[in-house]
């Protein structure tokens, strides 16, 4: 079989498009998208470049005519390989002189020479999407902060740990020295892992990321052409010109100032091969382009780490033995469409597997794996029978699975082992493991397949993933910070949405956390840390079309202190509702998969109220509004006499005994009984409220992990960047943990607050977890004890297919 590029439906062959001069063919459906979102024609990125880190891969060139060394911007699209360390950082642009210029240093940006120099505060781990990353220099500026910047995905970032400003007027040597440059690296070492695309460099002018990138309608950071002058020194290398290694490092700004390519493979489509389509924008086309999937470093068996170690840009792992725990996992994870991967098995070492799972196997529950075995056994969930012929070193395995038809096939070598599995359903990534050791290859289409995949099949890429339903997540949810200043005030949103209930909380201070919805009525408070019934306060006066009023109870506007409110958008309208047989008063928003329901109790144990979204939720949360009781919590990873209390530190009850959820269905919440009194949920002439969130794809989640009580903690995908996430561990006596994507804004200083508690704001040094363009990854301890098992519910801030890395 030949080798080839397949980028969308493989047995298509769709014409060649020039998004850039809209020329080509598009579809109406892809005209209108593009145009819904402020970006046509669309800019099409071509090539990226693969930087093998083990392999010492640079591009270099010598500059023989200095500038004047005082301005300069250079601005880079870049996907994260192998995590940096104190050992190892990944150089993006340096010079001769050893400088670090730009770099990636134990997981933050640097920026600077050994004189003058600056950090992020943030750091920048996330290895499943793309960052855009922008240095700025300009020492005339008259305030010295000014005169370097850093900017990610069109934000500037914060100073960390290292900064020292330039002098005024001070000549950067990197910028006026004749000398060589590189990009990837140093002359000989700290090499960069991942990949590159869309890298410019101007000479003697200070940009802004305006200048290479725009957001569009949706609010994605996406690469736009820079139109502008380069200046003498300046380049522009896009790598679409693959012809050989000389071309590829052409420059294309017109300066001529072309790069030499060291340690790259450009002459053969084999597992070394770098260049990629693998870019930061979707593009139609015969070789569908966009975000592919690649290895996830972060996310490995949780109870024996490290496992596998990835490399080559996460298309390489090497399995070390004897580890169970070197199991490694996609960064992509799907549960509709056709879809095919290939791994190639460099080095066979005793038992090794490829295939799916849903990702519990990291957690030892193995209901969701689908793997082939080198000796022809396959294993799905835990039945492991004979399948197929065995495989080892230098055999190519190809994996085939069809979530519409719920199949799933394998290939040795392009010929089909027959159907492994059938009537598959649920969310799979791709899944491996190297028990007794080994090396293996892994190719998602982001370079030529070995093999012709079967007809119909796509490739792992942000492209061919499905719209999401809700793609502005912050027109359904959103965050809001404030501070104080004890009258009165209108709080308004990003997403330009009516709040039907919203949650606030002062930093600061220990006031308490106020729940206020549309149904019960502005300023009408339940308290999430304790069982007090509803109360009036002059809090949340007002829902607004785009936003909330708060009035002057100081627990929402003290003047001069700083507060957090997160918002539901539950429709726009109360209905009656009378699926249950208690009648209930519902606002609900199925696209959203929220709604509020509001009952009088009746007293009897296994009544029902129906809660108007059609579908099951997978977690509520109820209270008591005329008679104090402790708040209900059901999530659909407790079972059904399991119930845990959101003002209680209590692990999950498996016997309450004042009434619980019993059961939830598409339609209606079950109350029952627990043994004694039904006032909990269901009291005679009390009346009540619950808070029904179903999961909707790219928007929220609800699931459970298993800790590990490392700070590298287990990795939870989700399959969105997350805007908000509440995690409580059912099995001991905790607090549950509340973070959002704004109070710090960045990784790894995701401040907490505890529903359960008054407490004020912790911005210490216990930050749980990373928030991800696919997910969060635990960072400490805290919510990650080991062997601890938890919940979560967590809403987005992007969904994965349009996420940058965070």
């Amino acid at each position: 079989m030949t080798k080839r590029y397949t980028g969308g439906v493989i047995s298509s062959s769709l014409p060649t498009v020039n998004a850039a001069g809209a020329s080509g063919v598009f579809l109406l459906s892809q005209q209108a998208d593009y145009q819904s979102r402020n970006s046509w024609p669309p800019f099409k990125v071509e090539e990226s470049l693969r930087f093998r880190g083990a392999a010492s891969a640079k591009l270099s060139r010598t500059v023989t005519t200095s500038s004047a060394g005082t301005k300069g911007t250079f601005s880079a699209w870049i996907k994260r390989g192998k995590d940096s360390d104190s050992t190892n950082n990944g150089t993006l642009v340096a010079a001769a002189d050893n400088y670090y210029y730009g770099q990636f240093y134990q997981q933050t940006v640097y920026f600077g020479d050994t004189t003058y120099y600056l950090n992020t505060a943030a750091v920048f781990r996330d290895p499943a999407a793309w960052y855009h990353v922008v240095f700025v220099i300009d020492t005339t500026q008259a305030t010295s902060s000014n005169r370097m910047q850093i900017w990610v995905n069109g934000i500037r970032q914060t100073s960390g740990s290292f900064a020292v400003y330039p002098t005024l007027n001070y000549t950067f040597p990197f910028l006026n020295n004749v000398q060589a440059w590189y990009i990837g690296g140093r002359a000989s070492d700290s090499f960069f892992d991942g990949y590159m695309s869309e890298v410019y460099f101007v000479d003697g002018l200070a940009l802004t990321p305006s200048s290479f990138g725009a957001t569009d309608k949706d609010g994605n950071w996406s690469p736009i052409a820079y139109t502008g002058t380069y200046g003498q020194n300046g380049f522009y290398l896009n790598f679409s010109n693959n012809t050989s290694a000389t071309t590829m490092g052409s420059d294309s700004s017109g300066n001529g100032n072309n790069w030499t390519l060291n340690g790259f493979n450009v002459s053969t489509a084999n597992t070394s091969y770098d260049i990629m389509i693998d870019v930061p924008s979707d593009q139609s086309g015969a070789n569908n382009r966009g975000n592919f999937c690649t290895i996830n470093p972060l996310m490995q068996r949780v109870s024996q780490l490290p496992g596998a170690t990835p490399s080559n840009g996460n298309l390489t792992t090497t399995h070390t033995p004897p580890s169970y725990g070197s199991y490694v996992y996609g960064s992509m994870a799907v549960s509709s469409g056709k879809w095919y991967y290939e791994m190639t098995a460099t080095t066979v070492v005793g038992t090794s597997l490829v295939g799916l799972d849903t990702g519990q196997t990291q957690f030892n529950n193995y209901d969701g794996l689908i793997v082939y075995f080198q000796n022809g056994n396959k294993q799905v969930g835990a039945s492991y029978v004979s399948y197929g012929a065995t495989w080892t070193s230098g055999d190519v395995i190809g994996v085939a699975y069809d979530l519409d038809g719920g199949t799933v096939t394998f290939y040795k070598n392009g010929t089909s082992q027959g159907v492994a599995a059938t009537g598959v359903s649920g969310t799979y990534m791709p899944h491996a493991q190297g028990e007794g050791g080994g090396t293996y290859n892994w190719n998602f289409g982001q370079r030529p397949f070995a093999y012709e995949p079967p007809s119909g099949f796509k490739t792992l890429n942000t492209f061919n993933l499905s719209e999401p339903t809700i793609k502005q997540p912050n027109k359904y949810f959103d965050v809001n910070l404030w501070t104080g200043n004890g009258t009165s005030q209108n709080i308004v949103n990003n997403g330009s949405m009516q709040p039907d209930l919203v949650w606030v909380k002062q930093r600061n201070g220990t006031y308490r956390h106020q729940l206020v919805d549309a149904i019960r009525g502005a300023t009408r408070s339940l308290f999430s840390s304790d069982s007090d019934s509803e109360a009036t306060y002059q809090g949340v006066t007002a829902f607004n079309s785009n936003g909330f009023s708060v009035g002057t109870e100081l627990g929402t506007n003290e003047n001069g202190s700083t507060f957090v409110g997160w918002q539901w958008n539950a429709g726009n309208a109360n209905t009656t509702n009378t699926s249950g047989t208690i009648t209930s008063i519902v606002r609900a928003n199925p696209t959203a998969g929220f709604s509020i329901v509001t009952w009088t109790g009746n007293g009897t144990s296994g009544a029902t109220v129906g809660h108007g979204l059609s579908v099951t939720p997978s977690c509520v949360i109820l209270k008591g509004r005329s008679v104090s009781t402790n708040w209900q919590v059901k999530h659909v990873s407790l079972n059904a006499n399991q119930n845990l209390e959101l003002n209680s530190t209590a692990a999950v009850d498996t016997a309450p005994g004042s009434g619980y959820v019993s059961a939830i269905s598409s339609s209606t919440l079950t109350l029952l009984n627990g043994g004694g009194a039904i006032t909990n949920v269901n009291g005679s002439g009390s009346t009540y409220v619950a808070y029904c969130f179903a999961p909707i794809a790219g928007y929220s989640a609800f699931g459970s992990y298993t800790g590990n009580g490392s700070t590298d903690g287990p990795f939870v995908h989700t399959g969105f960047r997350p805007a908000f996430i509440i995690i409580k561990r059912t099995d001991a006596v905790t607090n549950w943990g509340l973070e959002d994507n704004k109070r710090s804004g960045y990784n790894e200083k995701n401040d907490i607050l505890y529903p359960n508690s008054t407490a004020a704001e912790d911005s210490g040094s216990t930050y749980p977890s990373d928030f991800l363009s696919n997910g969060f990854k635990l960072r400490n301890t805290s919510f990650n004890a080991s062997g601890g098992t938890y919940i979560y519910m967590a809403f987005a801030e992007v969904p994965f297919k349009y996420a940058r890395s965070r």
